[in-house]
């Protein structure tokens, strides 16, 4: 152990804050550094954290998605689906290690790392964008869980599928059971982090099991994996997109990249708490690729064999085989239905609550720090959450992954490319921790806001923009402009990244 001249200590690379900031008004105690005592996450930690959170619905409406025959689906195969998935997880695998790296060396959340390239003040835009994405996918699985206990109630209420859609395109007992659902996710937040770690334990082999059984049915009903595995896609000759794999393989790839682009940024969240640098690599290097996979290969050969099982089911009905529980409540027995519902239930709450309140809770918090709480931001995140009307958002395999997934990829890309060539390339992951709270410290820029991090992300932004309002149906634009959408995390990353580093490389006033 030894002493470090911007007032920390370092252990093994480990750096704890030993000057007091608490009279900073850009300090609280749920976004101080970690100190050596609250380092208690090692290897296996890390891997449960990513078996825990990939293990969930959300990740098998991915895979499904994309070997959905629906003219809103993909129409891939099951091994094209897995290996695009698989493919994606490795690449965001990378900034997700590298913006990992701060967390566990200094300690520090998301928002105050944010403070290093875009200022104390500015740090709030990127740490409210990502808070915003958080809130749009915490109502989803909000969602996902209320729906799973209408589904439950449904089978003694046969009435309630018929009753008219009046809430923004559902009824009645589905947003009761939908709101149900929110206050159980507030209630747990209320009650802490501890309650959170519980239930992580609890949920990362109940959803296995839970999709594994859905497997083996799978295989029993569909006469094995032959009839399961054996659905062409539909770019092959003759089939309905023939001739148009790459069409859908990169948005398909940039979706996937996306759907950890939310975590690829906020987990210093959770890597403060790491033990060292291995524990975390290592962690998430076993946790992340390995159960997407597994849990992406239960998606598509279960929705392959659903489209076997269910061929006699009119075309209105196939195409939400997509969703396992619009699947699970094909099953008539009402016990296994209420164990199966029951247990999705539980094993989205824990994920929600993690990967989904954790971050905007810390983001908010940011904005005001003296007022604004964890449990305050977890609320101000929940009641977002209900406004985005988030059913909307998975409505169809086409929604869900090329406007949702692909669409909020330009944002997150953009401030991933910012934090990882300034903390890598333009300091050399040397930070000034005290200097993170405070106003006088060598973060405070102009006002508080590095307008060049702002510059870089509002024109690696601006790029996506026109294919996305294409594809929301808004406009009609060139095909340059569908393409760089297309690649919208890649689009953005990369050019956030090089404006950014361009300008650090002026002379030392314009950048720091």
């Amino acid at each position: 152990m030894s002493a470090n001249p911007i007032g920390t200590v370092v252990d093994d690379g480990i750096h704890e804050l030993r000057e007091d900031i608490s009279d900073s008004e850009y300090y609280n105690p749920d976004l101080a550094p970690t100190r050596f005592s609250q380092r208690f996450w090692g290897l296996k930690d890390m891997t449960v954290l990513w078996i825990s959170l990939s293990a969930c619905i959300p990740t098998y409406l991915l895979a499904s998605g994309l070997v959905d025959k629906s003219p809103k689906g993909h129409g891939m195969n099951w091994w094209q689906a897995v290996l695009t998935i698989f493919l994606g997880n490795v690449i965001v695998l990378i900034p997700m290690v590298l913006n990992a790296h701060a967390g566990t060396k200094y300690g520090v959340p998301f928002p105050v790392y944010c403070r290093a390239s875009f200022g104390i003040r500015g740090a709030n835009i990127p740490a409210l964008l990502r808070a915003l994405v958080a809130c749009g996918w915490f109502g989803i699985q909000a969602w996902i869980g209320g729906y799973a206990i209408y589904s439950m109630l449904a089978i003694h209420f046969d009435s309630w599928d018929r009753l008219e859609k009046i809430f923004f395109g559902i009824n009645a007992p589905q947003l009761m059971c939908f709101l149900l659902f929110w206050t159980i996710n507030m209630f747990v937040v209320y009650r802490g982090i501890n309650s959170i770690r519980l239930l992580l334990n609890i949920k990362a082999p109940l959803l296995i099991i839970l999709g594994l059984a859905l497997l083996a049915w799978a295989y029993v009903s569909a006469g094995g994996f032959g009839n399961m595995l054996s659905q062409p896609s539909d770019f092959v000759p003759g089939g309905t997109r023939e001739g148009q794999f790459w069409t859908y393989f990169f948005p398909a790839l940039t979706a996937n990249v996306g759907f950890w682009a939310t975590l690829a940024l906020n987990i210093p969240d959770f890597s403060r708490y790491a033990r060292s640098q291995r524990d975390q690599v290592l962690g998430q290097a076993f946790g992340l690729p390995t159960t997407m996979g597994l849990y992406s290969f239960i998606g598509v050969a279960v929705t392959s064999a659903a489209f076997v099982i269910y061929r006699d089911l009119p075309a209105e009905q196939q195409k939400d085989l997509w969703d396992p529980i619009f699947l699970l409540r094909q099953f008539k027995d009402p016990v296994l239905l209420t164990v199966a519902m029951l247990s999705l239930a539980l094993a989205t709450l824990a994920t929600n609550i993690a990967a989904n309140v954790v971050s905007p809770a810390n983001d908010f918090a940011h904005l005001w720090p003296r007022a604004i709480t964890f449990r305050i931001g977890g609320l101000i995140t929940g009641i977002i959450g209900i406004a985005i009307l988030p059913w909307k958002l998975v409505e169809n395999a086409e929604i869900f992954i090329n406007t949702w997934l692909v669409g909020y990829s330009s944002l997150l890309g953009a401030v991933g490319g910012i934090l990882i060539a300034d903390y890598f390339l333009v300091r050399r992951t040397r930070l000034d921790l005290p200097g993170l709270y405070r106003r006088e410290g060598p973060y405070w820029y102009q006002g508080g806001v590095n307008p060049v991090a702002l510059i870089a992300l509002a024109l690696s932004i601006a790029i996506c923009i026109p294919g996305f309002l294409e594809r929301v149906n808004s406009i009609h634009v060139p095909a340059i402009w569908k393409t760089l959408y297309d690649y919208a995390w890649f689009t953005s990353f990369g050019l956030a990244f090089g404006i950014y580093l361009a300008f650090a490389r002026l002379p030392h006033r314009i950048v720091v």
